[in-house]
């Protein structure tokens, strides 16, 4: 992927390092590393609203210092993960404000935090070990850039574009708010029963992948910026953290009613049909009879 030298965004607040977003804890201790796995392998990987897992598993509420004000920053000393995703994010604002015109509306772009450990978000306690995640209260994209490293090492998709397809994904959820999906699926989730619920989730997930293959699709349009194997490396990060991937990962029986993703060659599918497409219609995994 041929980013350097492009546009990066100012829609990024960087509280890394310095303690700059608060302690963390949990029910006033700590949590184990198998609590961790636990969250990590159990939805929280791409999801909305992830923050209450970890809590959950510690038994109580979780605590947060005051936050800091994000560090401003310096072009001459910015490193390369940070330049990355300050350039992938001002793409998705280039697209996605194209896409919305067309509609007849105007598109308004997030923020997205980078945060190293602990974040406090409108949703809750942020914690790394969740993964990146969408905030609807606050309209931020959060991301410990540790992941890429976790997504490179423990999970299996390396390439820089498998990167550029997480902050897609989240973004993709963010024009899910924007649409009123969000606030619409929320409402027939507290009127539903857990496997309900799940199957909706599964649904929301799947459409943030389409509409991130929209984004690639537009995307390369413009810039003619992606080298042989992108596509393919995003594709493979969509395996790597389907639902059934994950389960068997982890050790565990595949349990399609406790999917909360959607499996790995579904995830696969709906990027496919965004990039594919570039329709935001044929985006509409809730109107669909088989995902």
């Amino acid at each position: 992927m041929r980013w350097e030298g492009e546009r990066e965004s100012n829609n990024v607040e960087d509280y890394r390092g310095g303690g700059g977003g608060g302690g963390f804890g949990l029910g006033g201790g700590t949590l184990s590393i198998g609590a961790i796995v636990i969250a990590l392998v159990g939805g929280a990987i791409f999801g909305i609203n992830p923050l209450t897992i970890l809590s959950m598993l510690s038994g109580g509420p979780a605590q947060v210092q005051q936050q800091q004000a994000p560090r401003q920053p310096n072009p001459a000393t910015e490193d390369r993960d940070s330049k990355f995703v300050r350039v992938v994010l001002a793409n998705t604002e280039d697209v996605w404000s194209q896409v919305f015109q067309r509609g007849g509306a105007t598109y308004q772009p997030p923020h997205l935090v980078m945060y190293t450990g602990a974040i406090r978000t409108g949703c809750g306690a942020g914690q790394s070990a969740m993964g990146p995640f969408y905030c609807p209260a606050d309209s931020k994209v959060y991301i410990d850039l540790g992941f890429y490293r976790t997504l490179r090492d423990q999970l299996g998709a390396p390439g820089e574009f498998a990167q550029a397809y997480v902050i897609a994904h989240e973004v993709g959820h963010h024009v899910q708010h924007l649409l009123g999906i969000t606030d619409k699926v929320d409402q027939l989730r507290s009127h539903s029963s857990q496997t309900q619920g799940n199957a909706l989730s599964v649904r929301v997930e799947l459409q943030a992948d389409c509409f991130a293959g929209v984004w690639a699709h537009y995307s390369e349009e413009s810039k003619k910026w992606l080298d042989p194997g992108d596509i393919e490396s995003a594709l493979n990060a969509a395996q790597k953290i389907g639902d059934d991937t994950l389960q068997r990962s982890a050790g565990r029986a595949v349990v399609p009613e406790s999917f909360t993703h959607g499996s790995s060659a579904q995830r696969q599918r709906w990027f496919t049909t965004g990039w594919k497409s570039g329709s935001v219609k044929a985006c509409d995994t809730f109107s669909a009879s088989g995902l």
